[in-house]
């Protein structure tokens, strides 16, 4: 049985592959998931918190049921996910005597579906694939490992979201296609081309957290795919910063307070603007009498897109794996399909946009909602990946001119892994009797276009950090870790200490060696430095 959990800011799927159809399916899981006549069982990612200390919850749809959604309470997270694995600024809940962090509510929300999974699916323990944004950081996935272990499945991978949504419309040998998955909380674009030759060795590269039993392919004896992926973006803007652009709207022109009903009603008006040009909200609360009538056309929504330079963010992404895609010789000519996945990006301006790239008869969005869940499955079924890492990792280091510490690339973006070669760098002593040599090692964003998640009172929101600037998750900035070669005898300056050898195994570890040019001592022998399972 494998299963796949494609975990997102507004909405989660869950899929499994039928043995029967040998084709992929959705779970409907009863007082969790909605289903309404035009879209697919989704299962809102919305968490209601009864009791944090004895981690009791109510999740998804069964929140909107009981109407813990609309007021203005501590214990009600919705996008909670575009804070896991992030420095974020701001308040956090004190529930029940515990202080309340993002990583604690969604591993609440993964664990709840994943309980009710298991009453329905009693195999749901074998083989899981999970999804992740093009952009997260190793925190993020580092944080999805931990929650993957304590559910006690046998075989885990991840998968980027993309990658996952091109395998979910189907591939066709040597084909090019370009996802765009635009969700609640991220925009990811990633060019992906299907090897089905019987001569590709690529081993399984979907990013594998531990192994059980064997994967479906390898008991069948089936021949393999490989997923290349060519070029990937992706960078933190979604639909929910849509919905806080709308509620600031209705605050600045009806004078309004930004609120999660406000929130909520803002969101039914940009769905229904997707279908029509004219949307309308109505809300009456016959106990306090509260009522609102909001009112918006389609024009008006494209005019709040522009002022808060929306489709520039879009055309700076398109032009980034546009230009990656140069590097390897493909125009735009050269791709034969854009897939259109998420609930942004079903937004006619949104399509309208895709449109001044590429030609109509080029672009698919049928299956907007299900596409990544569906093709992570895949990954069970004899597809197997050939990736390339989106983040650099470097070393900090102390800039005199500038006078402050900066970073410099040692791994950089795009390189594939495993590493056949690997980095060297050579280091001494900056004191007399130096007893050890520190040295932190960070992951690198890429410098343009940066977004940051932040809070504005009680709303989770991003803003654009200026070109030129990097955002960097340190991996190793902590006490006791630090440190990499304790010098015996001292260390003085002069002269190179230790030769340091990077690498990134086919599970996506970052590894050193370091060798004591002195002492002729292998200090550490190939040591992981993140490590994510």
């Amino acid at each position: 049985m494998g299963l796949a959990i494609d975990f997102g800011t507004s909405n989660t799927v869950i899929a499994r592959w039928n043995r029967v159809t040998q084709q992929p399916e959705t779970i409907t899981l009863p007082g969790v998931t909605y289903r309404s006549g035009q879209n697919p069982p989704l299962i809102p990612s919305l968490v209601y918190v009864e009791d944090a200390s004895q981690s009791k919850v109510i999740v998804g749809q069964a929140v909107r049921d009981r109407a813990l959604d609309l007021a203005t309470d501590p214990r009600f997270f919705r996008n909670y996910k575009r804070g896991i694995g992030s420095s974020v600024q701001g308040f956090l809940p004190t529930l029940d005597g515990q202080t309340l962090r993002f990583e604690q509510i969604g591993q609440w929300f993964l664990t709840e579906i994943f309980q009710q999974l298991k009453t329905i699916e009693p195999e749901a323990g074998e083989s899981l694939v999970f999804t992740v944004p093009v952009d997260s950081f190793e925190a993020y996935r580092h944080w999805l490992g931990q929650v993957c272990e304590s559910l006690n499945v046998d075989q885990v991978r991840m998968l980027d979201e993309p990658t996952a949504a091109a395998l979910g419309y189907g591939l066709a040998d040597r084909e090019t296609l370009l996802v765009i998955d635009f969700g609640g909380g991220t925009l990811d674009l990633a060019l992906v081309r299907l090897d089905g030759s019987p001569q590709s060795k690529a081993k399984p590269l979907g990013f594998i957290l531990k192994w059980g039993q064997k994967s479906f392919a390898e008991q069948s004896g089936q021949k393999s795919k490989t997923a290349r992926v060519l070029a990937k973006v992706g960078q933190n803007l979604g639909g929910s910063d849509i919905d806080n652009w709308l509620v600031d709207h209705f605050a600045a022109t009806q004078g309004l307070t930004a609120s999660p009903l406000i929130a909520r009603l803002a969101e039914r008006l940009k769905i229904q603007l997707s279908l029509q040009p004219q949307a309308q909200e109505v809300y009456f609360n016959d106990e306090t009498f509260e009522s609102y009538d909001l009112q918006l056309s389609r024009d008006q929504f494209e005019a709040i897109l522009k002022q808060h330079q929306f489709f520039e963010q879009l055309d700076s992404c398109m032009e980034q794996v546009l230009q990656q895609a140069r590097r390897q010789g493909l125009e735009v000519a050269d791709i034969d399909a854009v897939l259109l996945v998420g609930g942004t990006a079903q937004i006619p301006a949104v399509q309208t946009w895709v449109q001044q790239y590429f030609d109509l008869s080029k672009i698919r969005s049928e299956k907007p909602f299900e596409a990544i869940a569906h093709g992570a499955l895949q990954l069970s079924q004899g597809v197997e990946l050939k990736d390339f890492l989106y983040h650099s990792y470097g070393i900090r280091y102390w800039d005199r001119r500038n006078n402050c510490h900066s970073w410099h690339p040692l791994i950089k973006t795009g390189q594939p892994y495993p590493m056949s070669d690997p980095v060297e760098l050579m280091l001494g002593a900056s004191l007399e009797n130096q007893p050890s040599i520190e040295l932190i090692i960070g992951e690198l964003g890429t410098e343009s276009n940066q977004t940051e998640v932040y809070f504005d009172g009680d709303r989770l929101v991003t803003r654009r950090v200026g070109s030129g600037q990097t955002t960097v998750q340190s991996l190793n900035d902590r006490e006791g870790a630090r440190s990499i070669a304790n010098l015996n005898p001292p260390g003085f300056p002069g002269s190179d200490r230790v030769r340091v050898l990077f690498r990134v195994d086919e599970q996506r570890f970052l590894r050193i060696t370091v060798e004591d040019l002195l002492a002729l001592t292998t200090l550490l022998d190939d040591q992981p430095v993140v490590q994510l399972s």
